[in-house]
């Protein structure tokens, strides 16, 4: 067995290690700073799982203090989010509840860091691991360096321009430390409230949802006026004026009813934590109508209009279908059916072997041809097959 030793030498900024095993010793140079990093993060991981294992959850104790969170009204209105995707309003536990949530389930590590990084792009890697089942979620996203921009800054250069699909230029330019500080916090939160959604009962997680809508509920009936104004308030910090709700809900803002506080409050919350957009959700809510024409609608360019075009093309070339004439049926060949009936006798002359002799007359009435000759072949092999057989050669009476 190999006998290992490991010998520490301290050399500059690093360290070498020698390992002497049978009659060799090899060197090898390890950074003394990534290695005391490595050390320190062992044991802090080895530290909270040793402190899950002695203080392990109660899932009733987690469940009441969560529901505790979702009875305050502040928190409530914050606990949703609605956003609409592919035509369908989204609806779920917000980012601010996760937080919440995983604060009090306990024994739980999320983690955050950056996976890789390039001149264009950032990928943020997010894990949570709840220490006592030793279960860890994974998940990754990319965030990329540039950024378009429909007008430039003084002193900004753009790096490229194009069309975007309502025409207009936009330009391409380099994401400030700024920017790519909020997207990164926004990406987070989001991977680390969908692996918390992972970790978290379901059970606990419904439950809390409808407290929160029962919660907020109360409030907005209690004094509707005063929720409508701090809600018109906190739109107004996002960009998206009193006129903006006017057109979302297709009336005044004085006739608004608890049900549509709750909507506006949950569209705030998926705004605000980086879901969705007030320009997706009008979209969604008042698609714009289809130009009226007096023929249908055909695609302009695109897939769509090439396969079109490649259609209208391929119908003029083709002739048109001739008008369906009567279907006369073919004669039946009677020298056919008179071959098949020859050769099925044929095959069954060690059953009746008298009748060789008639088959051997009605073989020469036959047409002269292929046929004939294959009836010939497999007639003399009949006959050299009843060689023995006493009754060959005779006619059957009445043939």
């Amino acid at each position: 067995m190999d006998q290992t030793k490991m010998i520490v030498r301290p050399s500059g900024a690093g360290a070498q290690l020698a390992r002497q095993g049978f009659g060799e010793t090899s060197l090898e140079r390890r950074d003394t700073a990534a290695t005391a990093m490595a050390e320190r993060v062992r044991s802090e991981v080895q530290a909270r799982c040793i402190m899950a294992l002695q203080r392990p959850r109660s899932i009733d104790g987690v469940r009441v203090r969560i529901l505790d969170h979702c009875k305050r009204p502040r928190f409530a209105e914050r606990a949703r989010y609605s956003k609409p995707v592919a035509g369908q309003k989204i609806e779920g536990a917000s980012i601010r509840f996760v937080e919440a949530a995983l604060v009090e389930f306990g024994n739980v590590m999320p983690e955050c860091s950056i996976a890789y990084e390039d001149d264009e792009r950032i990928t943020i890697r997010v894990s949570v691991t709840d220490l006592e089942r030793n279960i860890t979620h994974v998940d990754e996203a990319t965030i990329m360096k540039r950024m378009e921009r429909r007008q430039l800054r003084q002193g900004q250069r753009a790096l490229g321009q194009r069309v975007n699909s309502k025409g207009d230029i936009v330009f391409l330019v380099e994401a400030t430390d700024d920017d790519l500080a909020n997207l990164k916090a926004a990406r987070q939160s989001k991977l680390l409230r969908n692996l918390g959604l992972r970790i978290l009962p379901a059970d606990i997680v419904d439950e809390a949802m409808d407290l929160c809508i029962e919660t907020a509920r109360k409030g907005d009936a209690a004094d509707p006026d005063a929720k409508r104004k701090e809600l018109v308030s906190a739109f107004h910090g996002l960009g998206v004026s009193p006129d903006d709700l006017t057109r979302y809900l297709d009336h005044d803002l004085a006739k608004v009813v608890p049900a549509e506080l709750a909507e506006l409050r949950a569209v705030f919350v998926a705004i605000r934590d980086g879901e969705t957009t007030w320009a997706e959700t009008i979209a969604a809510k008042h698609p714009p109508a289809a130009p009226a024409s007096d023929k249908a609608a055909e695609p302009s360019r695109g897939t769509a209009a090439a396969k079109e075009a490649m259609r209208k093309a391929k119908a003029k070339q083709e002739p048109k279908a001739a008008p369906a004439a009567a279907v006369e049926a073919e004669p039946i060949d009677e020298l056919a059916v008179e071959f098949r009936l020859i050769h099925d006798r044929l095959g069954r002359i060690k059953e009746h072997p008298t009748e060789l002799t008639a088959l051997r007359e009605r073989i020469e009435k036959y047409p002269p041809g292929k046929d004939q000759d294959d009836l010939r072949l497999l007639w003399k092999r009949a006959d050299q097959l009843l060689d023995d057989v006493p009754e060959f050669g005779t006619v059957p009476e009445g043939s």
